[in-house]
């Protein structure tokens, strides 16, 4: 199966306990999606740039997990 991502991160919204997690994932054409592990890695948020991807999860307090995986 071949990957169709450029690199992903993790974020985590702190203040829940559990941590509640989101992955955000980047595709070779730029378009740049938030999945949701708990819904089945359901797509919940979709944008073109990195800007907005990470402004729409600072707005819900979410944190960014160092560092980033890159697909290759």
């Amino acid at each position: 199966m071949k990957n169709n991502w450029e690199f992903a991160e993790v974020w985590i919204d702190a203040m829940l306990s559990p941590r509640y997690v989101l992955l955000l994932l980047v595709d070779p054409e730029g378009k740049f999606c938030v999945y949701d592990p708990t819904e089945g890695y359901k797509v919940i948020f979709t944008c073109s740039s990195y800007e907005e991807a990470q402004l729409w999860l600072l707005e819900d307090e979410y944190e960014q997990i160092e560092g980033r995986v890159c697909a290759s």
